[in-house]
């Protein structure tokens, strides 16, 4: 029983090493110019990143081994594998093509850091846990990859050209080491009536990943972009309403609706200034007023100030 149990906690890992084959297994499918191959072998890195951690959190089996196995893979899933598959594609008759191809995998390595940091961040606001910073490496890697896509779905075209594709893999590469904010599907949650609806969405999606592979994953990918500017009205939001912190997703919509028709109304909200920075101060003000009590002074400023007006005796 015991090693059965031992045996279960492991499986995260394995997930977490058969996405790093899956990873590798695309540079040689790339190098055998099979890029639908390519392509496939990196789709299925990215579904089983998405599983070893959540794998790992329902089992109980989280361990620092497993963290530093999951960057590592991820850094060859997600930098290595697809900047070569871009240079060997693209990218190989172009001076720039390893220049690009250094600078892609070396933003990937930097995010991946980034985030292990950010893990272990104590002072993050609470609503930061919803936004990944940056693009995630997975969903970079995709994004890097659309031209790819485009190609095995439309042929040759501007999308295929080396300039083209030089230029797109330098723009993703840095929207990985920015600090925009992208939504994190982590913490979303589906509401109990709305499963069965995503479950038949699903099953529509797969369908036509299924019959329109490279057009599907494309349009997924121009989706994501979409919701980078949403990402970031979302986080800008959130950050001036401080009373949404710690609520539901439908309360945040009342919160929103009240602002909204406030503004229409030409009133004013009563707090206009970041309430997490006035909390700050309050709390060092605090502070100081406690050490100055227990050196047994007065603090600075609640002593008597005498303006214009002399003390006597």
């Amino acid at each position: 029983m015991p090693n059965a149990g031992a045996g279960v906690r492991l499986l995260p890992n394995v997930i977490t090493v058969l996405a790093l084959c899956s990873g590798l297994s695309a540079l040689k499918f790339a190098l055998d110019g099979n890029y639908t191959g390519a392509l496939a072998a990196i789709g299925v890195a990215t579904l089983l990143d998405a599983l070893d951690g959540r794998l790992a959190r329902l089992l109980d089996a989280t361990s620092r081994i497993g963290a530093e196995l999951d960057s590592l893979a991820d850094c060859v899933s997600f930098g290595v594998a697809p900047a070569a598959v871009l240079f060997i594609w693209a990218l190989r008759g172009v001076p720039v093509g390893w220049p690009v191809t250094l600078v892609f995998t070396v933003c990937v390595v930097l995010r991946l850091a980034r985030f292990n940091v950010l893990l272990e961040d104590t002072e993050a606001l609470p609503f930061a846990k919803e936004f990944f910073v940056g693009i995630p490496s997975p969903a970079g890697a995709l994004l890097a990859l659309l031209p790819l896509m485009a190609f095995l779905q439309f042929g040759t075209g501007w999308w295929s050209s080396s300039t083209s594709v030089a230029a797109w893999t330098v723009l993703v590469a840095l929207g990985m080491v920015s600090r925009l904010p992208t939504l994190s599907m982590k913490t979303m949650r589906a509401p109990a009536r709305a499963v069965a609806p995503l479950l038949v969405l699903i099953a529509g999606l797969t369908a036509a990943v299924i019959t329109f592979p490279f057009a599907s994953l494309g349009a997924a990918m121009l989706l994501y972009l979409v919701h980078v500017p949403y990402a970031n009205y979302r986080y800008r939001w959130l950050a001036r309403h401080p009373s949404a912190w710690e609520v539901p997703p439908r309360q945040r919509r009342v919160i929103r609706r009240t602002a909204r028709s406030m503004r229409h109304l030409g009133l004013r909200p009563p707090l206009r200034r970041r309430v997490a920075g006035a909390a700050a101060a309050a709390g060092a003000a605090v502070r100081r007023r406690r050490g100055g009590e227990t050196n047994g002074q007065l603090p600075r400023d609640l002593r008597p100030r005498w303006t214009g007006l002399r003390r006597h005796p």
